[in-house]
This record gives C-alpha cells, structure tokens and sequence, in this order.
C-alpha cells in the first residue's frame, strides 16, 4: 500500500513540475511551433500510459482488498406452487326477458285504469278495462235464448229417449243449443280481450295512457311492466374462448354506478358464430334480491376462463428477452454462504398472465430461488450478493 501511495506523490509531482517549466497547450497552439507540439503530445502519451499502468496497479490491490466492491448488489424470492385463475375481463349490460310495453288486444275506449306506477303486480291481475261495444249486451241476448234452446232440447230429449218424436226434430233443437253454446264462448273469447291482465308477476315500471283515450289493438302502449327478479347480463365472447367458457363458469360481476359487486356464474352459451365479429352470446344470471339493478345497467365482467391448481407465477418485471426471441429468469446457484452466491441464466416458457404476474410453464420448478431486484444488471455466471431482508422471499 506504502509503494502505491508513493508511486501517486511521485506522479503528481512530476505533473505538477512539468507544468510550471513548459508553455501551456494554448500557448503551443498559439504559437504554430509544429515541432513543439509534437513534442508535448508525445510527453502527454507517455504520461497517460504510465498513468494507465498505475490506474490498473490501484485496480488489483483494490479488488485483492475489498472483492465484493464491483459484486452486484441483488434480492431473491422461492418460486413456488400455487392457485392460479385467469379471468377474461369484458362488459355488459343488465337484461331481462320480462320487459315488455303492455298494448290491447282490441279496439275501444278506456274505461279503467286499475293500477298506478311503481305498484306490484301478479300474473293474471286486472290492470285496464277497454269498452265492449256492445258485447255484453249481445252476450246476454244469446244466454236468454240458449235458455230456451236447453230447456227445449232437453225436452225433446225426453220424448226421443221415449220414442215420441221425430228424430229430426230432436236433432234440430240439439244443434241449436251447441251453436248458442258456441256463440257464447266465442262472445266470452272476445270479451276477454277487454280486460288487459298483466302476463307475468313485476312491478308497474310506467303508466303511458289515461282513462278515455282510444285504444288501437297492438298498437297503442298501455303501460310498462317489468320484473327485476329474473336478471342477466347478456356478452359477446370471442370464438377463441368457445371450450374454455362454458355453463357453470364462475363469473365476478361489478356495477361501477352502484359500486356493488357479486357472485354469479354463465347460465348458459350460444350455440351459433356470428360471423361478422366471430363472437358469440353467453348469459350470466343476476341475483336482484333488494331490486337495485335495473335494466340496461352496465356491468364489468370477469370470467373464469382457466385455473390451474399447481402453477408457479412470477413478477413479469423480471423476464428479459435474447435474440432469438426467447424469456429468460435469472436464479441462483453454487449458494457459498448467506450473501454469496452465482447468477445462472434460465429460459423458461410462460403462459397467460394476471396484473403484475405471469404463469411459468416451463424452465423452472418449485422452490428454485429467483433473482428479483437486480435481474437487469446481473450477467450469466456472474459472482452476486443477497441483501434479503426479511420478508423478502415473498413475491
């Protein structure tokens, strides 16, 4: 060390020497003197290789005195075995097949409107009366006469079982009491349409008409009836996922506007490629319990698309690339003690990924130890240090 420090002083002074008996480089310059110049140059030539030779001396014994100087400075984790699900993330909105714009089946004034907004509705209910036009009045005409044509069929009934009679006159007052009995049920048919019931169970959504107005047979809107029990949400999915999204994948389901998010699962998958985005339908059953979601609300999907029981995943951040296009991890080998240890290039296979991590499917196994913070400045059989801290195993 006594001989490096002296071989320093001794530079210097020459250096220091050397300036204050010769002309400064811009007086050299300055003064067009090529055989001076030449002369400098080849005295500042020699200076920097013996400088050279003394930087390289100072090099050695530094790395004789403090190895771990240039060692690059790394932190490792355990690569190990672990749930893996990956979830295709889409987006939707809210249907239900019980949504419908209640029109009449007939023609006529309203009469009576038996319900108001928001209310609750069975199946079956009475929610508006349209005017007959007269059927009833014609209804009651036909039960008087088909009064009379029972009581004189039975009648001659009584006489054709006694053979008394015409058998003809026996057929007569028959066909006329089943024709009456006919007209009735079709007058009964037509005066049904009158009454508009509700189809199914819901709530009232909107009364779009009032008392009075004229009604149009399947043309003028009555009122809104939907049911919020029977929700689902309706997607398009890419053909690509046709045999790894099928019924009963489960499916997380977030309402951004409701800040809500549930549990749910594909209740059933379209049969048919639509060939102008080669997608095709899936449905995923929405539970609505407290009523809040309602039709056309957006929802964003994640779906259940691949699992895998025993996978190894590790930070993307950590995969570089070679020329050939290949990933590759660095780990450690040759482990000397706690700290010491030698980095080895590994080229490894990787599948899907999940935010920051990504599945290794082949290259490495469990428990094998990554570098992690340093991946970038390590080479191939290079000598690293591990400054883990405690928790630092953990990815």
């Amino acid at each position: 060390m006594k001989k490096i420090y002296s071989i320093i002083i001794i530079a210097s002074v020459l250096v220091a020497c050397s300036g204050e008996k010769k002309q400064s480089v811009e007086e050299l310059v300055a003064s067009d003197n090529a055989e001076a110049i030449q002369k400098r140059k080849d005295e500042l030539v020699n200076q920097q290789q013996a400088l050279a030779v003394q930087i390289k001396q100072l090099d050695e014994k530094l790395q004789s005195i403090s190895p771990d100087r240039n060692v690059p400075l790394i932190t490792t984790f355990k690569a190990k075995t672990e749930e893996f699900k990956h979830y295709l993330e889409l987006q939707g909105s809210v249907e239900t097949k019980q949504n419908i714009v209640i029109t009449p089946e007939t023609n006529g004034i309203i009469t009576r409107i038996f319900v108001k907004e928001g209310q609750n509705v069975g199946k079956g209910q009475l929610l508006a009366s349209i005017d007959d036009g007269g059927l009833s009045q014609q209804k009651a005409q036909l039960e008087i006469q088909a009064d009379l044509a029972k009581t004189t069929f039975e009648r001659q009934k009584r006489l054709w079982d006694q053979k008394i009679g015409s058998e003809i006159q026996y057929l007569q007052a028959k066909s006329q009491y089943e024709g009456l009995q006919k007209s009735i049920a079709q007058i009964n048919q037509q005066l049904a349409k009158n009454s508009v019931r509700a189809p199914f169970s819901g709530v009232i959504d909107d009364v779009i008409t009032e008392e009075g107005n004229v009604a149009a047979a399947g043309q003028t809107p009555l009122m809104r009836l939907v049911n919020l029990s029977d929700m689902y949400i309706k997607t398009d999915i890419p053909e690509s996922y046709i045999t790894s999204i099928t019924k009963g994948k489960a499916v997380e389901v977030m309402f951004p506007v409701l800040g809500k998010t549930l549990n749910s699962e594909v209740r059933q998958t379209g049969n048919f490629i639509n060939p102008a985005n080669r997608t095709f339908d899936v449905e995923i059953a929405v539970p609505n319990k407290d009523g809040s979601i309602k039709p056309n609300l957006t929802a964003r999907l994640k779906i259940n698309d691949y699992t895998n029981d025993q996978a190894i995943l590790i930070p993307q951040s950590i995969i570089s690339e070679n020329a050939e296009g290949e990933q590759y991890i660095y780990t450690i080998t040759d482990k000397k003690d706690e700290d010491k240890a030698t980095a080895k290039q590994v080229i490894i296979e990787t599948g899907r990924t999940q935010g920051d991590f990504i599945e290794v499917l082949s290259g490495i196994e469990g428990e094998v130890e990554i570098v992690k913070e340093g991946a970038r400045s390590v080479k191939d059989g290079q000598t690293v240090k591990i400054i883990n801290s405690k928790n630092s195993n953990d990815k």
